[in-house]
């Protein structure tokens, strides 16, 4: 007897969610399909592509608990996995659930998959359309924080009967600056997974692909439990500590006090709603600060809703903004060549060894280099589409093309988020041993990042110097004695760049 086939993506792992809640197992078949022209098309990292694969594969066989019957397929195409699945099953009718990027949405729509709203998001893409329309400003432009506090009272989260936000701010970031502590500071260590059979199996998978980083290291769990075993470390270990040290950096420890928990949240094995009460719960039963209860709230139904909601409101072709004009390539020293900056050499390893870093890393040292050097934005979101672990086009392209690289030049952001050596030395520990000094732009000491700074500032004046808020940095621009040598220096600073020299 045929039964309807629901065909599940690598990122709808959830039971839950609409397209398997209501269905009864009996009388369902899912489908789940790993692409080898995909994992051939680029080349992913190491611990994105075991994550997805092996969390796949562990919901085949959660859902084969559940009484449903599953074809796990590893195909040579998404289309060619759904056609032998026809001519072996015969289903009545493939539904599956909207996918959360372009791609996949018309590789669907191609194929003639009936698709059902997705309800993997508080606020559904056409929500945040509503939403756009009513919201934009008058230069046409919309903001997180006004999308922020909607969410906010819409959901009725830290949220006063009058409507006022608990505390009596919306935002408090403020608290949340500080830099790293003198001592380093004590932060709780991650969960591991040792590895076990189908760790085995997705291993030899991946074995015949060229993939990037190093072997898989049980970083990252790859089954409910063990992101619900993350979920709870983190709210009762880390979570009374994030606020304050939310921005900090420090080389001896790559996590802090971070959640790490955006891989589950982006392939379903979370779902935000869950993320949300857990810290909210922890709140009223007392004992974790509201700066750090709100800095995790606005992270989840702030932030990660939003850049999800621009990246389909925006058109198709904003991936490739280029507003700098941008040429070189993603440098060396970042995909882990060698390299004498020391901040660039520890991120770099922590992506390649775990497939991630948090926000500051991720936004004030590769994207910070990448556009004072001047990187093309496309070829940064590829490479961090491809490496990070909760890397996918939807969340990639607004964060580097908008706020990591001001490529859309200004549509996002309201101004780029370029820094030099001094933010650096403020934020993190790793300008004390490095062989480079921050305070200096010229000579063969001078720190890349405060080089390129004011090279990137003076290079395009044209662009950015009547931008209000950067009224004061042109002042002191203009006052630099040195801005021959500077440039003379970020010429030398960008070709080593390239080399793999620096």
């Amino acid at each position: 007897m045929a039964t309807d086939t629901v065909w599940v993506l690598g990122d709808q792992l959830d039971e839950r969610l609409a397209h398997l809640a209501d269905r009864d197992p009996s009388a369902t078949t899912v489908l789940l399909v790993v692409s080898r022209s995909k994992l051939e098309s680029r080349r992913w990292g190491r611990q994105r592509a075991h994550f997805y694969i092996a969390s796949m594969r562990r919901f085949a066989e959660r859902l084969r608990s559940l009484g449903f019957t599953v074809d796990w397929r590893i195909a040579d195409s998404m289309r060619a996995g759904m056609e032998d699945h026809i001519a072996e099953y015969g289903p009545r009718a493939i539904v599956a659930m909207e996918p959360a990027n372009r791609a996949g949405f018309h590789l669907l729509e191609r194929l003639g998959v009936r698709l059902i709203p997705s309800d993997q998001f508080l606020c559904h893409r056409d929500e945040f359309r509503g939403w756009a329309e009513e919201h934009r400003r008058r230069d046409g432009s919309l903001l997180m924080e006004d999308f922020y506090r909607w969410q906010r009272r819409r959901l009725d989260i830290l949220i006063e009967e009058d409507g006022s936000p608990v505390g009596g701010r919306w935002n408090l970031d403020e608290e949340n600056r500080l830099p790293p502590p003198a001592d380093g500071g004590q932060w709780p260590e991650a969960p591991i997974d040792l590895p076990d059979d189908i760790d085995d199996e997705v291993n030899e998978l991946l074995a015949g692909f060229d993939l990037t980083g190093g072997p898989w290291n049980g970083t990252w769990a790859t089954d409910r439990k063990g992101a619900l075993r993350r979920l709870t470390h983190f709210v009762e270990e880390a979570l009374p500590g994030f606020g304050p040290y939310e921005d900090a950096v420090v080389s001896h420890h790559r996590y802090l006090n971070h959640s790490m928990l955006s891989p589950y949240l982006n392939n379903g094995l979370l779902h935000p709603r869950e993320v949300v009460e857990a810290v909210l719960a922890a709140h009223r039963d007392g004992g974790v600060p509201l700066n750090s209860v709100e800095g995790v709230i606005r992270q989840i139904i702030g932030w990660r809703e939003y850049i999800a909601g621009l990246y389909w409101t925006n058109d198709e072709d904003y991936i490739d903004a280029n507003h700098f004009g941008n040429t070189m390539e993603v440098p060396p020293a970042l995909l882990g060549a060698a390299t004498n900056m020391n901040c660039v050499s520890h991120v770099a390893r922590w992506v390649a060894e775990d497939g991630w870093t948090h926000h500051i890393p991720r936004l004030m040292v590769i994207a910070n280099l990448a556009t004072l050097a001047g990187v093309r934005p496309r070829a940064m979101v590829d490479w961090m589409w491809e490496t990070f672990v909760d890397g996918a086009e939807w969340v990639m392209v607004p964060n580097v093309v908008g706020m990591g690289m001001y490529a859309d030049g200004g549509a996002m952001s309201t101004k780029p988020y370029v820094a030099g050596g001094n933010y650096l030395s403020k934020m993190t520990d790793f300008c004390g041993p490095c062989s480079f000094d921050r305070r200096r732009r010229t000579g063969e000491d001078a720190c890349p990042f405060t080089t390129l700074y004011w090279d990137f500032l003076d290079r395009h004046r044209d662009l950015l110097a009547g931008n209000h808020r950067l009224a004061r940095v042109y002042a002191n621009l203009n006052r630099l004695s040195d801005i021959d040598e500077v440039r003379e220096r970020a010429v030398e600073v960008r070709g080593r760049l390239v080399a793999g020299t620096l």
